[in-house]
């Protein structure tokens, strides 16, 4: 059976690929909407975005819900010299046909999990954590009626990419982060330790393009596009290639490998806001919040994502 899905996303290129991975996935996830976020881009781009990539995909069928448009007691921080003025910048993809729903998103996620069995739904979360944090405010009860969130965010090992402390979408939000670190749901965080090692090398990315379908060469020129900024950064061969490691951590959790640990979000340091501090070695008596995943096999991840981006129009 089909492992019933929310995504809580702000597109982005990499949000794309774990999204299309997702449609192209039909039998083994179900997702049951999209609710869009603020945080690489402004609340109206990440929601067009989110309905171009189900046109793309050609899963028009998916409904799609803006939720909040800035972070709590927050000005909001956004990442268009990465992703570009629309926050996919690189393909010529087609304004959409289809339109968000009415409903906000936070609704939608309280409706959605409290209409289903408790255990059943998996929130796959790839921006700023504003949406869930505060639907758990308003509904405390969904925290334990989740399956589980699996969520890009944060860094032990690798620290930060927006501050020398932190990763964008926990800085962007760490109040959110932190209410949703403490509220108890299941969690399993794919971070900067891992992301970083899943690199979009020139090969990699020509892998997508050689398919020959129109969603292969759109993630060959996102990635192409978005590759730039983190291959002048670290200097490396490829960028990372963040959020399709928690659609493929679903999809092929055998590829990673972590720990349960206790992780916690900085809101009160100016210069560690944002920062999760975790106690990876066990040197406190904290309870373990959340499983941190600290590796993974690159070689493995792309050629998953390639052959399930094969599978797409």
């Amino acid at each position: 059976m089909a492992q019933k899905v929310i995504f809580d996303t702000d597109p982005g290129q990499d949000d794309a690929v774990a999204i299309l991975t997702a449609l192209a996935s039909p039998d083994e996830i179900d997702v049951l909407g999209i609710v869009t976020v603020a945080g690489n881009i402004p609340l109206d781009l990440t929601t067009k975005n989110a309905l171009k990539l189900l046109e793309l995909g050609g899963r028009n069928e998916i409904p799609v819900h803006p939720g909040c448009s800035k972070p709590f007691g927050r000005t909001l921080v956004t990442a268009e010299h990465v992703h570009g003025k629309t926050g996919l910048d690189g393909p010529d993809l087609p304004e959409p046909k289809i339109v968000a729903q009415s409903q906000h998103g936070v609704d939608f996620l309280i409706d959605t999990v409290r209409a289903h069995e408790p255990g059943t739904i998996r929130l796959l979360c790839l921006g700023p954590l504003t949406n869930v944090a505060l639907a758990f405010a308003k509904a405390p009860d969904i925290p334990g009626r989740l399956k589980d969130i699996v969520m890009m965010g944060g860094g032990y090992f690798e620290v930060g990419n927006i501050t020398p402390t932190a990763e964008f979408n926990i800085y962007v939000d760490p109040e959110a982060a932190s209410a949703v670190f403490r509220s108890g749901a299941a969690l399993t965080v794919l971070p900067l330790d891992v992301t970083h090692r899943m690199r979009s090398t020139k090969e990699r990315i020509e892998a997508f393009r050689a398919i020959g379908n129109r969603s292969g060469d759109a993630v060959a020129a996102m990635l192409s596009f978005s590759e730039r900024f983190d291959v002048e950064k670290y200097n490396w061969e490829g960028a990372p290639l963040h959020d399709p490691c928690v659609t493929a951590f679903v999809l092929r959790p055998d590829i990673f490998e972590g720990r349960a640990v206790n992780a916690m979000i900085e809101t009160g340091s100016e210069l560690c806001r944002g920062m999760t501090v975790v106690d990876y070695w066990g040197v406190t008596d904290r309870p373990k919040n959340v499983v941190w995943m600290r590796s993974g096999d690159a070689d493995a991840f792309f050629a998953f994502l390639t052959e399930r981006v094969g599978r797409l129009p």
